[in-house]
C-alpha cells in the first residue's frame, strides 16, 4: 500500500502544483477584471481542489509514517518501541483510507458535473394518468432541489385540461446539480389505481425524464441562418401577460428540427436567453450521443449516462414501493420519496459507476 501510495502522489503532483499556481493566478487584478478568464479558472481550480487537497494530506502521512518506522529502528526503549507500533498502524490504516480517496477522485470525471441541470419530463404511455404522474415528478424533483437549496425554474409548462402535464422543462440552479440528476435519466414507471377507474384496477403508466446539463461555451457554431425565432402570448392560469403582450419565444433549430419555448419570464428578452440556453443544451446533448454511439455497446451501456429508453424505476402505489432497477434498491416509503428523498437511489448509482470505473481502470 505504501508503494502505491507514492505511486498516487507522484501521479498528482501536477495536479497539486497546478491548484497552487491557480490560487495565485485569480487573485491577480488583471485576471479579475476579465471576468470570462476568472470563472473560467476558479471552474477549473474548483475541479482540482479535492484532489490538491487529498495529494498534500496523503503526502503528509507518509512523511508522518516514514518518521515514525524510522524512529522505531532506532528505538531501544520497549515503552516507547510498543507506542511507535501503535501509531505506525494507526498511521498505515489512515494512509490506506487516504489512497482510496485518491483512487475514486483519480476516476474520469464529467467535465459538466458542476453545471446547473435542465430537466425535461414528458408524459409518455398511460394517456391523462401519464400526464398526471408527469406532474408529480415535477413536484418530486422540485422538493429534491429544495432540499438542497438549489433554485427552481419553470421554463416551459404544457398543461392537460385535467391539471396533468404533457411536458415541463424546468431549470435547477445549483453547484453540483447535473452531477446528482443526471442519473435521474430514462423511463419512470407508476402502477396505482387512477381516479377514474371504477373497477378498481391497477394501470401501469410511464413518463421519461431527461437531464442536461446548462452549458456556457460550445464547441459548434450555431448560426442565425439556422434559426427561427417566434413570439406568441404567454399561456397558464393566471399568467399577467395573456393575450396582452407576445413575451413568450419560441425558438426553432432548423437543421434538426429541434424547437425550445420558454414562457417563464414577463421580459421577452430574459425569455429569448433562456430559451437559447436551453437550445444549446440541447444541441449539446445531441452531439453528446453522437459521439456516444461511436463507442461499442458495452461501453454505451455504462452507468455515467442512462440510456433514456430504459425503464429506471417502479412507483408502485398499492405496495408503497419505490424500485430502482439499475441498483435493485427498493424503498417502501413512497410519499418520502416523491416529497424528494431521492439521496439513497442517487448515492447508490454514484457507488455504482464508481465500483464498476474502478474495476476497469
Amino acid at each position: 500500500m505504501e508503494n502505491l501510495s507514492k505511486e498516487l502522489l507522484l501521479k498528482t503532483e501536477k495536479s497539486k502544483v497546478r491548484f497552487d499556481e491557480l490560487t495565485q493566478l485569480i487573485m491577480r487584478p488583471e485576471i479579475i477584471a476579465d471576468n470570462r478568464e476568472w470563472k473560467k479558472l476558479v471552474k477549473e481550480r474548483n475541479q482540482l481542489e479535492d484532489l490538491a487537497t487529498a495529494h498534500q494530506q496523503l503526502e503528509q502521512l507518509v512523511k508522518s509514517l516514514e518518521s515514525c518506522e524510522k524512529d522505531l529502528q532506532v528505538e531501544t526503549d520497549a515503552e516507547m518501541k510498543a507506542l511507535f507500533e501503535a501509531e505506525i498502524l494507526s498511521l498505515q490504516e489512515k494512509v490506506a483510507e487516504k489512497t482510496e480517496e485518491m483512487k475514486i477522485l483519480l476516476l474520469p470525471k464529467d467535465e459538466n458535473d458542476d453545471s446547473n441541470a435542465i430537466l425535461e419530463i414528458r408524459s409518455a404511455a398511460g394517456g391523462e394518468e401519464s400526464a398526471l404522474f408527469a406532474l408529480e415528478l415535477c413536484r418530486m424533483y422540485s422538493h429534491y432541489a429544495e432540499k438542497r437549496r438549489w433554485k427552481v425554474e419553470y421554463i416551459d409548462m404544457s398543461e392537460t385540461e385535467i391539471g396533468g402535464v404533457k411536458e415541463a422543462t424546468i431549470m435547477i440552479r445549483g453547484v453540483g446539480a447535473y452531477s446528482r440528476l443526471k442519473y435521474e435519466s430514462g423511463v419512470h414507471r407508476v402502477q396505482r389505481v387512477p381516479e377514474t377507474e371504477s373497477q378498481g384496477r391497477i394501470h401501469t403508466s410511464t413518463a421519461t425524464v431527461a437531464c442536461m446539463p446548462e452549458v456556457e461555451e460550445v464547441d459548434f457554431e450555431i448560426l442565425d441562418k439556422d434559426l427561427r425565432i417566434d413570439t406568441y402570448h404567454s399561456g397558464g392560469a393566471g399568467g399577467q401577460n395573456v393575450n396582452k403582450v407576445e413575451t413568450a419565444i419560441r425558438i426553432t433549430y432548423l437543421p434538426l428540427n429541434i424547437v425550445v419555448t420558454c414562457q417563464d419570464e414577463r421580459s421577452q428578452l430574459k425569455n429569448k436567453e433562456k430559451a437559447f440556453n436551453i437550445l444549446k443544451a440541447k444541441l449539446y446533448d445531441y452531439y453528446q450521443e453522437q459521439k456516444m454511439s461511436e463507442y461499442d455497446a458495452n461501453r454505451k451501456s455504462q452507468v455515467g449516462r442512462g440510456n433514456r429508453n430504459e425503464r429506471i424505476r417502479t412507483y408502485n402505489y398499492p405496495q408503497g414501493r419505490v424500485t430502482d432497477h439499475r441498483t435493485n434498491l427498493s424503498s417502501y416509503d413512497l410519499p418520502a420519496v416523491l416529497n424528494g428523498n431521492l439521496d439513497e437511489f442517487i448515492d447508490a448509482m454514484i457507488l455504482k459507476e464508481r465500483t464498476e470505473l474502478l474495476q476497469n481502470s
